[in-house]
């Protein structure tokens, strides 16, 4: 009976990490399934120890298990660190692409500057943590409903992605009982908008905001909401 109350708790534990790695955004699963299949490491040798199965291999592995523990949350950092500057290699072997960062209170995006692309990160709510791109139509549309009722600037925030991602189909934001509102722009956030250094020239920002506004002028099927904040940021810097 001992024997099967501590495999049941085991099981359990198993379970229980198991639908908790479903809950973790997409692109930080790895870390959490290392961690898992350490657990479950872990959990056989438990079981061959207390059935008596257990012989010089397991006390080996029991041994590697420790070790792996201790190195574990270091091995986690490591990793997305390795990820970054082999991503950082490859851009700069291409030229070196520049970014443009707007953050809302909800919301921080990122516009490349050579393609137009954009890529998301929610800040808050029940999908903090989540990259847009790894969202599905309805999770975008639930999270679209969540920030009308909380922010007007995130709301149209989102929208220039939906509209990018699902071209044709917009606009999906339509504000709506907001709490929030736009708030005055510092330098910080203009330069991270041209995507500048803060030592940026006149003739910088003048160029960053002259390439930025070809691609995303509405005229040309951009989005009025980032070129709105493109010319704020410009003739913040300017003045």
């Amino acid at each position: 009976m001992p024997r099967l109350i501590l495999l049941l708790a085991i099981a359990a534990v198993l379970y229980i990490m198991f639908r908790r790695v479903q809950t973790v955004p997409p692109h930080r699963r790895r870390a959490e399934y290392i961690k898992l299949g350490l657990a479950v490491a872990a959990a056989v040798v438990v079981v061959l120890a207390v059935t008596g199965r257990m012989h010089w291999i397991g006390i080996a592995a029991a041994g590697v298990l420790v070790v792996l523990r201790q190195l574990l949350p270091t091995l986690v950092r490591l990793f997305p660190l390795l990820a970054a500057q082999r991503a950082q290699g490859a851009t700069g072997a291409a030229g070196g692409a520049q970014t443009s960062t707007v953050e809302t209170p909800l919301l921080r995006m990122q516009l490349a500057h050579d393609s137009g692309d954009l890529q998301g990160e929610v800040l808050k709510g029940s999908y903090q943590g989540w990259r847009l791109a790894d969202m599905d139509r309805r999770q975008l549309e639930e999270l679209m409903d969540w920030c009308r009722s909380q922010d007007e600037e995130s709301t149209r925030l989102l929208d220039s992605y939906l509209q990018q991602r699902f071209p044709g189909e917009g606009p999906f934001g339509r504000p709506r009982g907001t709490t929030g509102g736009s708030q005055d722009m510092n330098r910080q956030e203009a330069l991270a908008i041209l995507g500048l250094a803060e030592d940026a020239s006149r003739e910088d920002i003048v160029t960053a905001h002259r390439s930025l506004i070809q691609k995303l002028h509405p005229d040309r099927g951009g989005n009025d909401y980032l070129a709105a904040k493109i010319n704020q940021a410009k003739d913040f810097l300017l003045d």
